[in-house]
């Protein structure tokens, strides 16, 4: 079976996701079969030939470096849609996406938190936000809601997703057949017995009991989630089952913020992304690390393959 393209789509074209795209193709000459990257001509003309280029936009766009604008924002748009459409008529088989406005984005008629809610919509499906790092992989049973709303968002359907392609995840990334899954509880302490929040006993704890003998995965009980993240990695657990978005975020930046890599599982087809933002402040002063981009790239091939 012939492996399917990569779309990777420009993201907003005045930060800084041209410049780690362009640095990462001069890089990796012998992945550059395997994708095709969309965006605008005066990016795609900074581009190897040897890399299948589909232009989006106006030709005559040209962008300021750390000053976004509604023109750019529909270039991203343009190219997130244009990805989209392709992996659903079988042109590629996955989609990297570069860092996107999400202000700018709205102003142009974008009407998704992020990614992952554009991409569920475009494909169907119940997405689970995921990242990978070279030392922890986590997936988030609740991602882009307030605060406050999260313990109503606790339910059987977004704790299982998440468990179930965590696993997923962790047997690809890693090669592990059947990952440890540490569980981070809710609750400072998980509740402490019940003194700090009551949400482990009554609605996880039981949540996480079913899972383990319906799905055979291998989950712990809720578990301190100041500590859940230092026994992953000493190696006691092989992969993080978090809550809400800061509580696995916040880690995994600031341990890997150049190596991690955003995942949506759970979707008909593949899409990540560099764990990071737009970067305007240091666009076009050629100082942004391609380290998260490629890592993103790679592991888009792994997953494919995985399909395949």
């Amino acid at each position: 079976m012939n492996f399917p393209k990569i779309a990777i789509t420009v993201g907003d074209p005045s930060g800084v996701g041209p410049e780690v795209i362009r640095k990462w193709a001069l890089e990796n000459s012998p992945l550059l079969q395997f994708a095709e990257v969309i965006g605008h001509r005066s990016f795609l003309e900074t581009l190897p030939e040897s890399l299948s280029k589909r232009e989006v936009g106006p030709s005559s766009y040209v962008p300021l470096p750390g000053l976004p604008d509604d023109a750019g924002a529909r270039v991203a748009k343009s190219a997130l849609e244009a990805a989209a459409r392709g992996c659903a008529d079988s042109t590629y088989g996955a989609v990297v996406t570069a860092p996107i406005s999400k202000y700018q984005m709205k102003r142009v008629g974008f009407n998704y938190p992020g990614h992952t809610e554009f991409f569920a919509s475009e494909w169907g499906g119940e997405p689970v936000m995921a990242f990978a790092g070279k030392k922890l992989i986590t997936a988030l049973a609740t991602w882009h809601i307030p605060l406050r709303d999260v313990p109503s968002a606790l339910n059987k359907g977004n704790i299982l997703r998440a468990a179930k392609s965590l696993s997923d995840l962790t047997k690809v990334a890693k090669g592990i057949q059947t990952p440890r899954i540490a569980v981070c509880g809710l609750n400072p302490h998980a509740g402490e017995g019940g003194i700090l929040g009551d949400e482990e006993i009554k609605i996880i704890n039981p949540i996480l009991e079913s899972a383990r003998n319906s799905e055979g995965l291998d989950l712990s009980e809720c578990l301190p989630p100041d500590t859940v993240f230092e026994r992953v990695l000493r190696g006691e657990f092989d992969c993080a089952l978090a809550m809400y978005h800061d509580q696995a975020l916040a880690p995994l930046k600031a341990l890997e913020f150049d190596e991690a890599v955003n995942v949506t599982m759970n979707l008909p087809f593949v899409r990540t992304s560099p764990d990071h933002g737009t970067g305007f402040s240091i666009a076009g002063k050629q100082i942004a690390s391609a380290g998260s981009f490629s890592a993103a790239f790679d592991l888009a091939v792994k997953l494919v393959k995985s399909r395949l």
